[in-house]
């Protein structure tokens, strides 16, 4: 049984159609990346797999159970076993990294033994190598740095399943490779099950075990990283031809 799974999910608002029957398997463990031009509804269908917006019609299940069907208790405990990195990192600004990392701690743990919620925050920022940092305020860290933290923050809960929202947006190509590290990193050393949206395609070819292409609110291709760039999709070629076109500009 896959530990995710969308099946024939439709979502609207108003006359506007996002989700146009979407299919998704994501097997535990493995790194999931979404793709797609702006306005696919790739951020509809993320906030769909959290259980933020309903679908109109489908079914969105984990481990077999679907979010429609749960109370606000039951989806408030499954939710609990989400984490999510913001685009931008949401850090906040006058919080150390040490508090940043911190806060869901204090947030769902308040009954939580001071020595212990420290001993977790510091293994996390020894993880992503920020322990140094602890003490730093998040507009001190490069950009890299702060992706980095708020994947500690993300983490500090220990979820089942990381969504990742645009992680490598505005980052140079020596941060877009730290992050993908990063995220590479979580999988390997935590067993994270990833669901990332991005449109850096270096990055998504380095971190995917599975690439899924979303255009006009309907998955047009799936496969492996190998297996979508041999994609025969005319969606997918053109992506591919556009982000080969951008690269080359800039050489």
């Amino acid at each position: 049984m896959a530990l995710l799974e969308l099946r024939d999910v439709y979502k609207a608002f108003g006359d506007h159609q996002v989700l146009r029957g979407v299919n998704l398997r994501v097997e535990r463990g493995t790194t999931t990346v979404i793709m797609g031009e702006s306005g696919s509804g790739k951020t509809v269908l993320m906030k769909t797999i959290i259980g933020l917006l309903q679908p109109d019609r489908g079914q969105v299940l984990v481990d077999g159970m679907d979010l429609a069907q749960l109370d606000d208790h039951a989806l408030e405990s499954l939710r609990a076993r989400f984490g999510m990195v913001f685009q931008g990192s949401a850090l906040f600004d006058s919080m150390s990294v040490f508090d940043n990392v911190a806060f869901p701690l204090r947030e769902r743990q308040p009954h939580l033994d001071e020595t212990e919620r420290a001993r977790r925050i510091r293994e996390k920022l020894a993880l992503f190598d920020l322990l140094p940092a602890e003490e730093r305020f998040p507009e001190e860290l490069s950009g890299g740095m702060r992706k980095r933290l708020a994947l500690a923050r993300a983490l500090i809960l220990d979820p089942e399943i990381l969504l990742y929202d645009e992680p490598t947006t505005g980052l140079d190509p020596i941060m877009s490779e730290s992050v993908a590290q990063v995220i590479i990193r979580a999988k390997e050393k935590l067993g994270v099950t990833s669901v990332v949206i991005m449109a850096d395609l270096a990055s998504a070819f380095e971190i995917a075990d599975r690439i899924a292409f979303l255009h006009e609110g309907r998955m047009v291709a799936e496969g492996t990283p190998i297996e979508m760039r041999r994609s025969s999709d005319p969606e997918v070629r053109r992506f591919l031809a556009l982000w080969n076109e951008s690269v080359e500009s800039v050489r």
